[in-house]
C-alpha cells in the first residue's frame, strides 16, 4: 500500500518518539566497560561519543578533545541554583562582561560553556560535570581553557570523583589574567569509573561571566591488546605491550599491573613511604606526610603510589635557606652492572625550588666531594614527575637527594625504587667513615654573613638586591652580578647562562660539547612520563622595553630526502617550520578530508582549528636541495576550501638572497583538488642550494588548506592555467620591446593604469599594463605579450581574461592563438571606463600552443591597456553572466569583502566530502557529481554580515531576464537564511528579489526581470533574515537572457514525484486564494515598477510535494491534478 506523502513526517516523528521502535544505525556495540575509556574499540569510535570529548578516532597518540562547536560532548550542568552553566557563544550572548570570542576559533561565532550573571544576592556555585569515564592511564592529563570576565568570582575549582573519594585537582581564588587562560592538571592512573567537575563559586556582587573551552584529555588511554609485541617490549598479562623502561617503575602501564609484578620487580627495593621510610632512614629536613586536610597551596594534592590524598610521601620541611638531605644506605660497588634509581619528585609553587641528586663515594682514607648527577630547578607544575639515574661505580657509594625549598614552594619525593643491582653493604663489611669534604649544598656563595640578606636576595658589596630587580636589564651591582645568568650566554659556562630544563616528558634539554670545540644546548632523551614537549627556561626576566629582542642560533639535524612526495608513507624531505604555533600535519583521508593520490590515502593538511592556532601562518619546507638542471618544474595539487580561508603561497629560498615568490592563491578555490606548477631557475655553476617553502596564511578559522602529490622534474613547466600576476608574470614575455610591464599601484604614484587590480580589488594587487601614449607606442604600432607554451588540449577549452581600457581610446586589443600558425580569435576596440571587464575566447589546440595579446595604439595621450586574471577551463565559453558551474564559476566573482565579514561563496559537488552541509545533487545533471555555487550561512553571525557573488559588468538594458535555480536547506524552522538579488551600478544598489528559507532541501526556479539605464552588475547576496542560520544556500544554472522578457515556466516544469492527498490540495488551494487577494492589492504597484512576475517552481526530487505560490496565480504540480 502506498503511504500518503503528508503522513510521512508524522510517521517519522512517531517512530523517533517510541523507544521500542526507535531507529538505531547499525554500528559497533562495545561492552559497558569499554565505553568512555579513551580507546576506540569501534572502527568509527562510536563507543567514545559524548564522553566529554568528540567521539572521532584521532591519529595514534592524538588527544581526545571537545571544542564545543557542535555540542557539549556530554558535559552537563548539575547546579542547584540559578547560577548555571550553558553552552553559549559571544555572538549571541547578552552578557556585557562575557568573552568577546571563543578560544577555538577566536571569533564571536565559536562556542563555549559559560556561567553568566546571576541577579541573586546569595553566594552560589555552578558545577559542570563530565560524563562517567573509565580507566585512565598513568600519563592521563586534562587540559582546558578558562576565562573570567571580572574579579567577582570567589573561587574556581576542578575536582575528580572516584568511588567515594573526591579529590581537588586544582583550585584558585585569583587573581586571574585577562583573556583565555590555560589549565593543565594531571589525572594519573584511575581504575574503574570516575568523573571530573569544574565549578565556579561567585560572591554576592558578581556581574561577570566564567567560560570554559577546548577540554582535552591527553595520554589517557591504556595500551590495546596485541597478538605480538615489537622487539624488546614487554607482553603484559592482558596482551598489551609496554616499553622496557616502563617495567618496575611504580606505575601500572599495562592496565592489569603485570608490568609491576614480574620476577625482576620482586628483586627491586621499592619504598612508597606508606608504612615507613624503608632503607632511606638517614634524613635531615624531610618529613613523611600526606595530602588529607588543609594544606598550603603548593602542597601535593595526592601521593604518587596510590594517586590518593590518603597516600604518604616525603616533603621538605627545612627552612628555605637550609637544605633537606635524604641518604640511601651504603651500597656495594656495582661492577659491570648499573645500579638504577627510579624516583618521583614534585617541585611546585616557587621558581627557586631545587632538587639535586649526588653520588657520595665511600672511599676510605681520602675525602670525596659528592658528585652531582641530576639537578631539577624551578616550577615543574603540580604533578609527580618520574626520573631515573644509572650508576656504575668501582667503590661503595651512597645516593643523596637534596632539596631546597623556595619561598611559597614545596619539594616532595615518592616511590624511590632501587634496581636489583643496588646491593646494600652488610653492616659488618662497611668501611669506617673517613674525613668528609664540605658538602657543596652547604657552601656559602657570598663572603657576607649568612643572615646579611634575606632569603632570595642577592648580596653584592653592601647591597642586597631584591628578587624583582634581578634580571630586569638594569644593573644594580657594580660588577653586574644581578644581570648575570639571565639568559645571555654562549653555553660555555657550566651554568648555561641561567637556562634551566623544565621538561617533564620523554625529552629534555642538556648542555653538550661540540665535535670541535665549544658547547651548545641540545635535545636529549629523558625519563619523564608526562607531556612530550621539552622546555628550557630562563630565570624570570623584565620588565622589558618595546624593542626588546631575542637572538639565537638553532640547528635541525636531519637527512636530505626527496622533494617529490605523495605523503603515503611519510613526509619525505618536507618538514614543518616552527615560526608560529600553526603547523602542517600529515593526515589520513577521513570524512570530509580526502587525499588526491587515491582518495583514501595521506596528504598534508593545515587546519587552524586542529589544534587551535594563534599564529597567522604555517611553514612547510624542504631540506636544502642541489639543482639538477638550469630549469626545474615543481608541480603539486592543492585544496583551498572554506568561506574564510586565506592565502597559500610557494616561495624559493637561497642562502644570502631574498626570498623568491613563485606562486600564490587567495580565497576558496572550490571543494576539489587543483593542480598547479611553477618553474625554478638556477645557476648550476654557483653551487648554491635552494629550499622550497609552502606558507599558508589564514584569514580566519573557516577553512582548510591541503597539499598532495608534489613532484620536481628537470625542464620548464607548461604555462599555468590560471594567472593573477600577483607573484610573477606567469611566463609571459613582451619580447625585446619590454612595453608590457607587471605593475602595482601600491604607492599611488603609478604613471598610468587602473587604480586597483581585478584579483584583490586593491591598490596592492598586480596586473600587466602597456602604455599606448604616442611617445611610448606611436599610432598603429603594436606591443605584443606572449605566454609560455600551454600543454595540448584534450578537449575544447575556454580562455577568459579581464581587461581594463583607459577613458581615452587606447586603440585595439587583439587576441591570437599560436599553434602551428597564428590565428586571431578576438578583437576589442572600445572606449574605456572605470571597471574591469571580462572577455572570453574558445580554444582548440591538439598541440602545444601560446596565446598572444597585441595592443595596437590609437595615438591618444595618457592611454593604456591592462590585463589581469587569465583562466583556462575545460568546456565551451558560456554566455555573459550565465553559468552551470560544472567547470567553475564562469567569471562570477566571489571575492571576500571585509566590510561584509570577509566570507566568500564556494564551489562544490554533492559527492565531494565537506565539513559543511550541502545539496546532495546539483540541478544541471541531477547527480552527485554535478557542481553548484554554495554558501554556508552557519559562519555568519549577528550584525548584518553577508557574502556576495558578483557577475561581470553588463551593458544597460531596458528589459532582460535572470533565471536561476536555488537550494536552501535549514534544519530548524526558525533558522532563516536569505538569498537576495541586487543590481549594482554607479548609482548604488537596488534589491530586485529576495527569498527566505521557507522551503527546504529542493531546487527551486526563480525568474527576475532586470532593467537598468546604465552599466551594472548582478549580485547574489547570502545573508540572514533572523537568528544565526545553520544551513547552505546553493545556486545552479544561472542564465542571463539579454533583451528578453521573463516567461512563465513550462507546464510540468519542476513536477514532484510523490502524490499528495486531495484534502491537502484543497486546503492548500484555500490558502492560496487568501494569498492571491493580498497580492492583488500590490499587483498594480508591482507592474508600475516595470518588473516581470517571478516564478518559483520545485525541481523534481523524490520524496517532496510542493504547492507553489506565484505572484500572478497558483501552479499545482501535475501529480495533484492527475490524482483528482
Amino acid at each position: 500500500m502506498r503511504l500518503p506523502g503528508h503522513l510521512l513526517p508524522a510517521l517519522v516523528l512517531l517512530l523517533a518518539a517510541s523507544p521500542s521502535w526507535a531507529w538505531v544505525p547499525s554500528h559497533c556495540r562495545a561492552p559497558g566497560e569499554a565505553t568512555c575509556n579513551f580507546v576506540c574499540d569501534c572502527t568509527d569510535c562510536s563507543d567514545e561519543a559524548q564522553c566529554g570529548y568528540h567521539g572521532l578516532s584521532p591519529a595514534p597518540g592524538a588527544p581526545f578533545a571537545c571544542d564545543l562547536e557542535g555540542d557539549s560532548c556530554g558535559w552537563r550542568d548539575i547546579s542547584t541554583s540559578g547560577y548555571r552553566w550553558l553552552r553559549d557563544r559571544a555572538g549571541a550572548t547578552l552578557e556585557p562582561l562575557g568573552p568577546r570570542s571563543d578560544h577555538t576559533l577566536g571569533t564571536d561565532l565559536g562556542w563555549y560553556m559559560a556561567v553568566g550573571t546571576h541577579r541573586g544576592k546569595e553566594t552560589s556555585t555552578a558545577a559542570l560535570r563530565s560524563p562517567v569515564l573509565r580507566d585512565a592511564a598513568p600519563t592521563c592529563e586534562l587540559r582546558l581553557w578558562y576565562h573570567t570576565a571580572s574579579g567577582d568570582v570567589a573561587e574556581l575549582r576542578l575536582e575528580l570523583t572516584h568511588r567515594a573519594e573526591t579529590l581537588t585537582l586544582w583550585e584558585s581564588s585569583g587573581p586571574w589574567g585577562p583573556g583565555w587562560q590555560e589549565l593543565v592538571v594531571t589525572i594519573g592512573r584511575i581504575r574503574g569509573d570516575f568523573w571530573v567537575t569544574f565549578s565556579a563559586t561567585r560572591n554576592a556582587t558578581h556581574r561577570g561571566t566564567v567560560a570554559l573551552d577546548d577540554m582535552v584529555f591527553r595520554g589517557c588511554g591504556l595500551p590495546a591488546p596485541q597478538a605480538r609485541c615489537p622487539l624488546g617490549y614487554h607482553h603484559c598479562g592482558n596482551m598489551a605491550c609496554v616499553e622496557p623502561h616502563q617495567l618496575c617503575d611504580g606505575e601500572d602501564n599495562c592496565g592489569d599491573g603485570s608490568d609491576e609484578d614480574t620476577p625482576t620487580c620482586g628483586r627491586h627495593t621499592a619504598t612508597d613511604f606508606e608504612t615507613g621510610l624503608g632503607p632511606w632512614s638517614h634524613l635531615e629536613g624531610w618529613a613523611r606526610n600526606h595530602s588529607a586536610g588543609p594544606r598550603p597551596p603548593a602542597w601535593p594534592r595526592r601521593d604518587h603510589s596510590r594517586n590518593s590524598p590518603q597516600g604518604s610521601f616525603l616533603v621538605s620541611v627545612a627552612e628555605p635557606s637550609a637544605p633537606a638531605v635524604l641518604s640511601s644506605p651504603e651500597l656495594q660497588a656495582s661492577g659491570t652492572h648499573n645500579c638504577s634509581l627510579t624516583f618521583y619528585h614534585h617541585l611546585h609553587g616557587s621558581q627557586d625550588g631545587c632538587l639535586q641528586l649526588f653520588l657520595q663515594l665511600q672511599s676510605p682514607g681520602s675525602p670525596q666531594s659528592p658528585i652531582l648527577l641530576r639537578r631539577r630547578h624551578g616550577e615543574l607544575g603540580a604533578a609527580w614527575v618520574r626520573d631515573r639515574v644509572d650508576i656504575q661505580s668501582e667503590h661503595p657509594f651512597r645516593i643523596l637527594l637534596v632539596g631546597h625549598t623556595g619561598p611559597g614552594g614545596v619539594v616532595s619525593l615518592d616511590d624511590l625504587i632501587l634496581s636489583d643491582h643496588c646491593k646494600p653493604v652488610p653492616e659488618v663489611s662497611r668501611s669506617p667513615p673517613g674525613p668528609q669534604a664540605a658538602a657543596p649544598w652547604r657552601q656559602q656563595s657570598s663572603l657576607q654573613p649568612r643572615d646579611f640578606c634575606e632569603p632570595g636576595h642577592l648580596s653584592c658589596g653592601d647591597l642586597c638586591v631584591p628578587p624583582e630587580q634581578l634580571c630586569d636589564f638594569q644593573q644594580q651591582c657594580e660588577g653586574g652580578e644581578d644581570e648575570q645568568e639571565c639568559g645571555t650566554t654562549d653555553f660555555e659556562p657550566l651554568t648555561a647562562g641561567g637556562w634551566a630544563d623544565a621538561s617533564v616528558g620523554r625529552l629534555q634539554w642538556g648542555r653538550l660539547p661540540g665535535t670541535d670545540a665549544g658547547h651548545f644546548l641540545s635535545l636529549q632523551r629523558a625519563w619523564g612520563q608526562l607531556a612530550a614537549e621539552a622546555r628550557v627556561l630562563t630565570p624570570p626576566l623584565g620588565p622589558s622595553g618595546p624593542r626588546c629582542e631575542l637572538h639565537m642560533a638553532y640547528y635541525f639535524q636531519s637527512h636530505p630526502q626527496e622533494v617529490s612526495c605523495n605523503f603515503e608513507r611519510d613526509t619525505c624531505g618536507w618538514y614543518t617550520g616552527h615560526v608560529t604555533d600553526a603547523h602542517w600535519r600529515r593526515v589520513q583521508s577521513h570524512g570530509p578530508r580526502y587525499d588526491h593520490t587515491t582518495g583514501q590515502g595521506y596528504f598534508l593538511l593545515l587546519d587552524p582549528t586542529d589544534p587551535p592556532a594563534r599564529g597567522p601562518s604555517a611553514h612547510l619546507l624542504t631540506q636544502p636541495q642541489v639543482p639538477t638542471a638550469p630549469q626545474e618544474c615543481v608541480s603539486f595539487w592543492y585544496h583551498l576550501h572554506g568561506p574564510q580561508i586565506g592565502t597559500l603561497r610557494l616561495a624559493m629560498r637561497r642562502e644570502g638572497e631574498a626570498e623568491t615568490l613563485l606562486w600564490s592563491r587567495t580565497g576558496t578555490h572550490g571543494n576539489r583538488w587543483q593542480e598547479a606548477w611553477a618553474t625554478l631557475h638556477h645557476q648550476l655553476g654557483s653551487g648554491a642550494k635552494y629550499q622550497l617553502l609552502f606558507e599558508g596564511f589564514r584569514d580566519g578559522y573557516r577553512g582548510t588548506m591541503g597539499l598532495d602529490d608534489v613532484a620536481v622534474r628537470p625542464g620548464p613547466c607548461w604555462a599555468p592555467r590560471r594567472c593573477s600576476f600577483e607573484d610573477s608574470a606567469c611566463g609571459f614575455s613582451s619580447g625585446g620591446q619590454g612595453l608590457w610591464t607587471r605593475q602595482t599601484n601600491a604607492t599611488g604614484h603609478a604613471a598610468l593604469g587602473p587604480r586597483a587590480d581585478h584579483t584583490t580589488e586593491t591598490a596592492q594587487g598586480h596586473y600587466m599594463v602597456v602604455d599606448t601614449s604616442p611617445q611610448a607606442l606611436p599610432r598603429g604600432h603594436v606591443a605584443s605579450l606572449t605566454s609560455a607554451e600551454h600543454r595540448p588540449l584534450a578537449q575544447p577549452a575556454c580562455l577568459t581574461f579581464w581587461y581594463h581600457l583607459s577613458l581615452r581610446n587606447p586603440g585595439t586589443l587583439q587576441v591570437h592563438v599560436e599553434e602551428a600558425a597564428r590565428q586571431q580569435v578576438l578583437s576589442i576596440s572600445a572606449h574605456g571606463g572605470f571597471a574591469w571587464r571580462l572577455a572570453s575566447v574558445d580554444v582548440q589546440a591538439g598541440r602545444a600552443w601560446r596565446v598572444v595579446f597585441e595592443a595596437v595604439a590609437a595615438g591618444r595621450e595618457h592611454s593604456y591597456i591592462a590585463l589581469d586574471d587569465l583562466l583556462l577551463q575545460d568546456g565551451p565559453c558560456p554566455p555573459p553572466a550565465s553559468c552551470d558551474f560544472e567547470a567553475g564559476l564562469c567569471g562570477w566573482s566571489h571575492l571576500a569583502w571585509p566590510g561584509l565579514g570577509g566570507y566568500s561563496w564556494d564551489w562544490s559537488s554533492g559527492d565531494a566530502p565537506s565539513h559543511y552541509p550541502q545539496p546532495p545533487v546539483d540541478h544541471t545533471l541531477g547527480t552527485e557529481t554535478g557542481h553548484f555555487a554554495l554558501f554556508q550561512t552557519g559562519v555568519l553571525g549577528p550584525g548584518g554580515q553577508a557574502a556576495w557573488l558578483r557577475s561581470q559588468p553588463l551593458p544597460a538594458t531596458q528589459a532582460s531576464c535572470l533565471r536561476f535555480w536555488y537550494h536552501m536547506g535549514f534544519p530548524e524552522h526558525f533558522y532563516k537564511g536569505e538569498l537576495r538579488v541586487l543590481l549594482s551600478s554607479a548609482r548604488g544598489q537596488l534589491a530586485v528579489w529576495s527569498m527566505g528559507a521557507r522551503l527546504r532541501h529542493q531546487w527551486l526556479l526563480a525568474q527576475v526581470g532586470v532593467a537598468s539605464d546604465e552599466e551594472f552588475q548582478i549580485v547574489f547576496e547570502a545573508t540572514l533574515s533572523g537568528q544565526p542560520a545553520v544551513g547552505p544556500i546553493a545556486l545552479d544554472d544561472v542564465e542571463y537572457l539579454d533583451g528578453q522578457h521573463c516567461q512563465l515556466p513550462a507546464p510540468g516544469e519542476g513536477d514532484t514525484a510523490l502524490a499528495t492527498s486531495v484534502p491537502a490540495a484543497v486546503g492548500g488551494a484555500l490558502l492560496v486564494l487568501v494569498v492571491l487577494l493580498l497580492l492583488g492589492l500590490a499587483g498594480r504597484r508591482w507592474l508600475q515598477k516595470g518588473g516581470c512576475p517571478r516564478a518559483e517552481t520545485a525541481a523534481a526530487a523524490p520524496g517532496f510535494d510542493n504547492i507553489v505560490f506565484n505572484a500572478d496565480g497558483v501552479s499545482l504540480p501535475a501529480s495533484l491534478t492527475d490524482n483528482q
